[in-house]
């Protein structure tokens, strides 16, 4: 039984352990050979490279395909306006909990690195700004990892008016839904080269700048990870009395059994089995939680929120740009919660959310396997989050739709 229990650990957490095991690996290369390590440079850039090549078929085809193929929205009705209200409702909350911690704790402060510009670190400051962000004026401008927003704005309508031409547009959903996985495979395939990459360009990286880099992963782990563990017993317990006040609170021990799951498998649509059973533990009403949970698994990302507005904190912090403007903000506020649900269906978890941070800020692309890394680390933390919040959600939403009793009306929930 032990055996297999370490057998699964080992399994969920294999291909993580062995990318930060390649990052480690090339990071003693690094403090090891300093500057001479910059020959492995080359095999670096052929991962990020690679990467950085999908991304933009990747992200329209899985964008338009899950749209395009979706059925029956009509039955959400009351339920998904509750629950679309909770999702934004606690990932605001979530932000601005995350703002102000980077704001007195800057994950970056007084790391100074010699890296190449960014270049277009610029807030969403006036109507031109935004019309430019969000809106291309050629077509093929739209298919360049330099216009994320543009590119996600136009695969949502592309799959909405897809879905709308009814029978006619089954044959596109179909063939989106099967370039989607071409375009998975390649990332598939690709991850198979990253530990080589990663670890080859951090040879560089910690050859070129220093041990100063490797410290500043070391305060942004010690901001984040005690902002996980507030954010769980402050938010989560608030949350739960909203809900069904202290026996809301007393229910919260079945959200220990997603958590533990979530934690192990890394993702939360592999927790929403045990997520559903936890619902039906509580005494979430099943048409609640079986509509909840599903779509909270891909769209409730409340420990992405807290990931993303960490990682972009830092690559400011670390390309010496500040991290201010009230229009920095929104945008990374809506990045954060578009990347969690971009990202939540590709394999391989935060790398394609890491390269929107990359691309829509114009980072060089020197800062993606900086954020990946970081992406890694805190990757544990954020599912938990994310999968046991989805718990939450529902319960808020069952408040909201069947009235503050409605955790009362069933004292010992039955197995529906």
């Amino acid at each position: 039984m032990g055996e297999t229990k370490k057998q699964s650990i080992w399994e969920a957490y294999k291909f993580s352990i062995i990318l930060l095991g390649a990052i480690i690996i090339g990071s003693f290369i690094g403090i090891q050979f300093g500057e001479n390590a910059t020959v492995l440079k080359p095999f670096g850039d052929l991962f990020i490279n690679g990467m950085f090549m999908v991304v933009v078929p990747l992200v329209f085809v899985t964008i338009s395909s899950s749209i395009a193929g979706m059925n029956d929205m009509k039955r959400l009705g009351k339920i998904l306006k509750t629950m679309l209200l909770t999702f934004v409702g606690t990932g605001l909350l979530a932000a601005v909990y995350v703002f102000v911690t980077v704001k007195v704790f800057p994950p970056a402060q007084g790391v100074s690195l010699a890296m190449p510009a960014a270049e277009a670190l610029k807030p969403f400051q006036t109507g031109d700004q935004i019309v430019a962000a969000l809106t291309v004026t050629d077509f093929p401008e739209l298919i360049s990892r330099k216009n994320m927003l543009p590119l996600i704005i136009f695969s949502i309508v592309f799959g909405i008016c897809t879905n709308m031409i009814g029978e006619k547009g089954k044959i596109i959903a179909r063939g989106l839904d099967a370039l989607s996985e071409v375009f998975l495979k390649i990332v598939g395939l690709l991850m198979y080269y990253a530990p080589i990459g990663l670890g080859a360009y951090f040879a560089a990286l910690i050859g070129e700048h220093g041990k100063e880099l490797l410290g500043s992963y070391a305060r942004a782990m010690a901001v984040y990870y005690p902002l996980c563990i507030v954010y769980i017993f402050t938010a989560f317990p608030l949350y739960a009395w909203i809900s069904g006040g202290m026996e809301g609170v007393r229910r919260l021990k079945y959200v220990v059994s997603p958590a533990i799951t979530a934690v192990a498998t890394q993702s939360s649509i592999a927790t929403l089995p045990v997520n559903l059973e936890a619902c039906n533990k509580i005494g979430v009403p099943k048409d609640i939680r079986e509509i909840v949970l599903p779509i909270g698994a891909t769209a409730h990302m409340d420990g992405t929120v807290l990931s993303s507005i960490l990682k972009i904190s830092f690559l400011f912090g670390i390309f010496q740009v500040p991290f201010t403007v009230v229009g920095t903000y929104v945008s990374a506020l809506f990045l954060s919660i578009a990347g969690g649900v971009v990202m939540s269906g590709v394999p391989g978890g935060g790398l394609i959310g890491e390269m929107f941070i990359v691309s829509i800020y114009g980072f060089p692309p020197e800062a993606f396997p900086i954020i990946a890394t970081i992406g890694y680390l805190v990757d544990p933390p954020a599912t938990m989050i994310n999968a046991s919040g989805d718990t939450i959600a529902s319960m808020l939403v069952a408040r909201l739709v069947e009235g503050k009793n409605w955790i009362l009306k069933d004292k010992e929930p039955l197995n529906q």
